[in-house]
């Protein structure tokens, strides 16, 4: 994203270097979500990103289509999320949060129990007491999406070298009162001169500023999901939203399949994150105690993949590498990366700019 929107700048010559093939990381392991006017982020740069990016998406969606002659699936009939008897249901809370949300030019609609039979007949739960819909908000296929980006970058000129690692960099030191700069990129490939460096590597960012000197502590959050086909689609076929509840998301496919996750499986005390199928069993079984369909579903594929989660600091890490004069982060969005995608690229594309 962020090389995208740099190259329709002429003034900047631009080299992506991807150790890997495209989002063969975090991204590939995203059910894309877009929870952005349905979030609880009311001011600063938490809601500032997400009401930019979504609207950012509105226009980028089309723009790349047009532009590649790829599809890129968007599911635009919004998020429901259930609500449940309990701590978490708070109707005033919501309230406010409706009436905040359509100052900002959002929509939200609180939703009863009726309207969930009439509109999504297939949840069924005892503690469900309402829902809100937020028909605005979005579900993107991260996959198709960097394919788009990739090669619509790749038109207006940006070199994509995959398959290629960073060893090492060159460094002019700190002196007179100066910021340290990086001045070369030492790949696999060979040497590239740089006047601005952007590190976006996800997990691959804390060994890269590590050897600028500059550690960023970035730890793995794996998360699991499962991809189901039904006999039929759920509830109505002309109303297919992205259902969420307790942190469990029903995400549409289309063609009556449906992937569903995630869980949140924090490292071992040695480092590792290892898959619990446990857990993802879970996950199932909860979905189907308020979706009971999903019982008769079949299994198509399972899937795991690490987020990266800053250490210590809110997500995600956008900004200047301090010591450095040269050095942008943009990295460590957690379970934000596709939400954010548009906002980081143009806080970036400020900062270069500035």
């Amino acid at each position: 994203m962020i090389a995208y929107e740099l190259s329709q700048l002429p003034e900047f010559q631009i080299v992506v270097i991807e150790k890997n093939t495209p989002a063969s990381g975090s991204t590939g392991a995203a059910l894309g979500v877009l929870m952005g006017a349905v979030s609880h982020k009311k001011q600063g740069r938490a809601w500032r990103w997400r009401d930019f990016s979504l609207k950012r998406y509105e226009t980028l969606i089309p723009e790349l289509e047009a532009k590649t002659g790829i599809n890129i699936p968007v599911n635009r009939q919004g998020i429901l999320q259930l609500l449940f008897e309990g701590d978490n249901f708070d109707l005033v809370k919501w309230q406010k949060l409706q009436e905040l949300r359509h100052s900002q030019g959002w929509h939200l609609e609180i939703c009863d129990r009726t309207y969930l039979s009439r509109h999504c007949p297939h949840i069924a739960h005892d503690k469900i007491i309402g829902a809100v819909y937020s028909p605005q908000d979005r579900q993107i296929n991260p996959l198709k999406l960097t394919e788009a980006l990739v090669k619509a970058a790749t038109q207006n000129g940006v070199e994509f070298q995959f398959g290629v690692g960073v060893e090492d960099f060159l460094i002019k030191p700190e002196r007179d009162n100066e910021l340290s700069s990086c001045d070369q990129l030492q790949t696999t490939k060979g040497n590239i001169e740089v006047d601005k460096l952007i590190i976006s590597a996800g997990l691959g960012s804390t060994p890269l500023t590590a050897s600028l000197q500059q550690e960023i502590l970035i730890r793995p959050v794996l998360g699991q999901a499962i991809k189901l086909r039904l006999a039929d689609y759920l509830g109505k076929k002309d109303f297919q939203p992205v259902i969420t509840g307790n942190d469990i998301h029903i995400v549409p496919l289309g063609n009556k399949e449906y992937w569903l996750g995630a869980t949140v499986e924090f490292p071992l005390d040695t480092g590792e994150s290892i898959a619990d199928p446990e857990l993802l069993t879970k996950v199932k079984q909860d979905a189907i105690a308020f979706c009971p369909a999903l019982k008769d579903a079949t299994i198509l594929e399972t899937w795991s993949g690490k987020r990266p989660r800053p250490e210590g600091i809110p997500a995600p890490i956008i900004g200047k590498l301090s010591s450095y004069n040269n050095v942008l982060l943009a990295t460590a969005h957690y379970r934000n990366g596709v939400l954010l995608a548009p906002a980081t690229a143009w806080e970036i594309t400020q900062m270069i700019n500035s």
